[in-house]
């Protein structure tokens, strides 16, 4: 078992299904991409993960989320608290909604080791310098009092990684870290924190589309389509032989060197809304390879070595389909 485990989790708001059975788990020095278009439930994971899914009026309608064995979907808020921001923390796609504008970039630092691990407010300025020095932050002791607005989109996401540090947490949820950046800081960033869980020990949920970044720097991928798991598998094996017909439209994205202007494929349609979600196989309209079957019925997941994927008609390593 790992130190996150997603077991089965449903998700409903009102009398719509928004995830179904999804199940995945990360241990300490793991990192899991959890991928997927927009739509695909992966935001919404994570709020269940967090505990913040009355935030959007839903609840989690089935299943667990076990952390270091505690089933935090059975918790209160009181008892939420004492995981989240201290062992479980957050990163967010957007650094400017993460940090006060009105406040010192160290202060807003400060606060997390403060609050969740009673430090003293010297003691708790010269740790944030010392973290914002580990996350690469030249003169950290300058930029500990300057506001977010005199800082560059790469060094707020990093005073953003710094707040996550702060608790000293094992579980980092990590949404879009990268998507308001430019190529190059994406890369500085991903490197960051991949450094981080090899170094500390810790466990990463990286949310993204970007497959690209997933090859990068995952161990296992999780793909999500419309709130179900199509397929889950380690990284290599699963870009060397993607098994869900969605799997392999997205990697079939992935801009490669030396592809002639035009050639690159997109995916044909769009991901269905939760309140119109196809019956059966839920990618079955957008899927060349469909059958009847495929509309007709929910398929079950079949067993991968190291995962799983639930598609009726799982492609083999020379299949071609998307």
């Amino acid at each position: 078992m790992g130190l996150l485990e997603v077991d089965r989790l449903s998700v409903g708001i009102g009398r719509l299904t928004l995830l179904e059975e999804i199940t995945f788990e990360v241990d300490r020095g793991e990192i899991l991409g959890l991928v997927g278009e927009s739509g695909s439930g992966k935001s919404l994971t994570a709020l269940a993960i967090a505990g913040l899914l009355p935030l959007i009026g839903a609840r989690v309608t089935a299943g667990a989320v076990r952390f270091d064995d505690t089933d935090l979907t059975r918790l209160d808020e009181y008892r939420l608290r004492k995981f989240r921001g201290r062992r479980i923390a957050f990163i967010t796609q957007n650094p400017m909604t993460a940090l006060d504008p009105l406040q010192p970039v160290g202060e807003q630092v400060d606060v997390v080791a403060r609050l969740h691990l009673g430090l003293p407010a010297d003691v708790a300025r010269s740790r944030t310098i010392e973290i914002l020095t580990q996350l690469r932050i030249p003169e950290a002791a300058t930029i500990y009092r300057q506001y977010p607005h005199q800082l560059s989109g790469g060094m707020k996401q990093r005073v953003v990684i710094a707040m996550a540090l702060a608790g000293e947490p094992d579980l980092i949820v990590a949404d879009e870290p990268t998507t308001a950046l430019d190529v190059t800081v994406q890369a500085q960033i991903i490197h960051l924190l991949t450094s981080l869980v090899r170094e500390r020990g810790l466990a990463l949920v990286l949310i993204t589309h970007d497959m690209g970044v997933v090859a990068q720097c995952c161990d296992r991928v999780a793909v999500l389509y419309a709130g179900r798991l199509a397929e889950q598998q380690g990284v290599r094996s699963l870009f060397a032989a993607p098994a869900h017909p969605y799997t392999h439209a997205l990697i079939d994205c992935i801009p490669k060197d030396g592809m002639a202007r035009g050639s690159l494929t997109g995916i044909a349609g769009s991901v269905p809304s939760v309140a119109h979600f196809p019956s059966g196989c839920r990618f079955h309209p957008r899927c060349i390879g469909r059958q009847s079957v495929c509309e007709a019925s929910v398929p079950a997941a079949t067993a991968l070595p190291g995962g799983a994927v639930a598609c009726h008609f799982p492609l083999n390593g020379d299949a071609r389909h998307g």
